[in-house]
């Protein structure tokens, strides 16, 4: 493996920004000694790319919970931001905890983190005022492993801890919601394979390098060993996390596909910023690269409409936002194991629950929006 690597310092936003469950989603009020009405969903609209085994999995959970005499509780959300990707997490969490008539706030950054090592701090620091401000659970979506010490100081005061979009395994959270990395960049490696011709070739992937984040570490893994296994180089650009990223990578990339030898005969991002392969092919002039990408950020579609990416990977962040209350309120109402049991149809093993990804073609691309309509969540 090659790899080039990208600086990962910014001017790094402390300012913290709170969604708070409110609106139509909003929360009822009601005292301990009294019994709350039973939980009742939002409908949610059927579409061609409704999880339905998920579905299900939720209604079947709602129908257990509500066999309990549910106790009303206190929880925060804390995501990396509020906005892009994390938009629909937002929306959903916000969604669930009205459904569940909790008390409590999503939380995020105002704008994009910089530099790892400072956003895993500040987030630590954040966990250990949520429990102070009287939280008895959190849903946490990390930056990485060092996250480790402030997830085990919640657990060891009380407060259940389930994390979303990445995991920390060192932790002592009780359960991963999301994407399984690894084999998300295995499911991605293999759309972009068969859009090849035949080597020898190179293939540039715009991941993840740096042991600090580990899950982008592990997806950026599993798509490199498709395409060697198949007998192409690799080469692995290392994303740029500032705001002048997009123009960074882009002019690394299309130096790179400039001088690649054996030629660059496809590309794959496995971010939100997965559009940069497009930008960088655009500007080397080689429409013919073959490139699929990550997420359905509107640069990214506005790419697949151009022709220049073929197939995305949505990772279904509106159910990662919406599991994670529910989880957190079964864990506390009925039980770990209990829970656990539930949500069996969605776990790989006692600790991590798959939600699964939509391979959104371009051809899909109306579609796939329409679905996001549907769920009031589009991007």
């Amino acid at each position: 493996m090659k790899t080039t690597g990208r600086r990962w310092i910014t001017a790094f936003g402390l300012t913290l920004m709170t969604a708070a469950c409110g609106s139509s989603d909003a929360p009822g009020t009601y005292s301990v000694e009294e019994s709350p009405a039973p939980i009742k969903r939002r409908p949610t609209p059927v579409t061609e790319f409704t999880p339905v085994e998920l579905e299900a999995t939720v209604d079947d959970f709602v129908a257990e919970l509500n066999e309990h005499p549910n106790a009303p509780m206190h929880t925060e959300v804390l995501l990396k931001i509020l906005s892009g990707f994390f938009a629909p997490v937002a929306t959903a969490a916000n969604r669930a905890m009205g459904e569940l008539r909790m008390t409590g706030n999503v939380v995020g950054r105002l704008e994009e983190p910089g530099d790892q090592e400072k956003a895993v701090a500040l987030q630590n620091e954040q966990i250990a005022q949520t429990v102070a401000g009287g939280a008895e659970a959190i849903g946490i979506a990390p930056f990485g492993e060092g996250n480790a010490s402030g997830i085990d100081a919640a657990v060891e005061q009380g407060v259940d801890v389930v994390t979303l979009d990445a995991d920390v395994e060192s932790s002592k959270r009780s359960i991963y919601v999301g994407t399984l990395n690894k084999e998300a960049g295995t499911t991605a490696g293999e759309t972009l394979l068969p859009l090849l011709p035949p080597g020898p070739g190179t293939v540039i992937i715009l991941g993840n390098a740096n042991p600090v984040w580990v899950t982008g570490l592990e997806r950026t893994k599993g798509a490199e060993d498709v395409f060697k296994k198949a007998g192409y180089e690799t080469l692995v650009v290392q994303e740029t996390l500032t705001e002048m990223g997009d123009e960074e990578d882009a002019a690394t990339m299309k130096a790179e596909i400039e001088a690649a030898d054996p030629p660059v005969v496809g590309m794959i991002g496995m971010f939100n910023e997965a559009y940069r392969c497009a930008m960088a092919a655009e500007a080397a002039g080689r429409k013919d690269i073959a490139i699929v990408a990550f997420d359905f950020d509107p640069k990214t579609v506005s790419y697949m409409r151009k022709g220049f990416i073929k197939a995305t990977h949505t990772q279904r962040q509106y159910y990662e936002g919406y599991l994670v209350p529910y989880i957190l309120y079964g864990i506390k109402n009925i039980g770990l194991d209990a829970t656990r049991k539930i949500l069996a149809p969605l776990m790989v093993d006692d600790v991590r629950v798959n939600t699964g990804l939509d391979v959104v073609t371009a051809d899909k691309i109306d579609a796939y929006n329409d679905h996001l309509d549907a769920l009031g969540v589009n991007q």
